[in-house]
């Protein structure tokens, strides 16, 4: 029985047969997944299992050698077999299942991964500097720093300061304010933007709808990159956080049917946790750079 584990920003799942366990502790800002998979297995029960499949933010589409990941499972689960694999693999074999198409998953964070026949390509899992654009860390980032804008005078508020008062707050009450907290503040606060531009206050609605282009740019980039056409009609899944805010769903998928008219959108069949799954019990070669194998010699 494969034991799968899906490290994101916002919290880490694990699941073995039956047993589901969740912890709110996920990969902080800078930190190196192993570092955070290690805090993570000392905080939760003892499992046995011989295959371990992780899913990981981070890796922004470059899994590594795997080895120091198999020494970690091997101390906390007796584990002889890892599957290391980046987290967009895992969601578009969770949510498509080897269809040929795109999985756009999002969370604190965005990656996208598409398969045309064997072929696949994934684009951003930048990080929050350079990338993750339309993400919830992006979209709570500049949701806040418009609201300190509209304190400070720069902009006519339109109500977008009253309705982020508590996250304004607390961005003034964090000691270091671009350290690994901040940014769980910007993550956190995304639903709230997306919320605040169905409420139709217009700045939130222009930083959900350019979230929503660069994320069609997204998942653009990534069929075109497996080899497939705009012509083409490709199955698009877009699932994860922020994706959850329906209008934000329809904006993406308007913004993508522009440029691929043909393209088919449907629920995702599964996730990340699914995907790692799915690989552990039958991806059993490795596929570089997005899915390494290490094995007890």
């Amino acid at each position: 029985m494969v034991l799968s584990v899906d490290l994101g920003q916002s919290g880490t799942r694990i699941r073995m047969g039956d047993n589901n366990i969740t912890s709110p502790r996920g990969k902080l800002s800078g930190e190196d997944p192993l570092t955070s998979l290690r805090i993570v297995f000392t905080s939760i029960e003892k499992l046995s299992a011989e295959t371990v499949a992780l899913s990981c933010t981070g890796f922004n589409g470059v899994v590594p050698e795997p080895y120091n990941y198999l020494t970690l499972c091997a101390e906390f689960f007796s584990a002889k077999h890892v599957a290391l694999i980046d987290d967009g693999l895992a969601g578009y074999f969770g949510a498509l299942q080897g269809i040929n198409g795109v999985v756009l998953t999002l969370g604190g964070g965005v990656v996208s991964v598409g398969g045309k026949d064997g072929a696949f390509a994934h684009r951003d899992g930048l990080g929050s500097t350079f990338g993750d654009e339309g993400g919830g860390f992006w979209l709570g980032k500049l949701a806040i720093t418009r609201a300190l804008a509209f304190r400070q005078g720069r902009g006519i508020d339109d109500g977008l300061l009253e309705v982020f008062a508590k996250q304004v707050a607390a961005y003034d009450e964090l000691e270091i304010k671009n350290a690994a907290d901040a940014a769980t503040l910007a993550i956190k606060s995304a639903k709230l933007l997306l919320d605040a531009a169905d409420a139709k206050i217009q700045s939130a609605i222009k930083i959900r709808n350019e979230g929503a282009r660069l994320l069609a740019d997204t998942v653009i980039a990534t069929w075109l990159g497996t080899g497939g056409s705009l012509s083409q009609s490709p199955q698009i899944a877009i699932h994860g956080g922020p994706s959850g805010n329906r209008n934000y769903a329809l904006a993406i998928e308007s913004f993508v049917s522009q440029a691929i008219p043909n393209a088919k959108f449907i629920e995702a069949l599964g996730d990340n946790l699914d995907g790692a799954t799915w690989i552990g019990e039958n991806m059993l070669n490795d596929s570089p750079p997005l899915l390494r194998w290490a094995h007890e010699i």
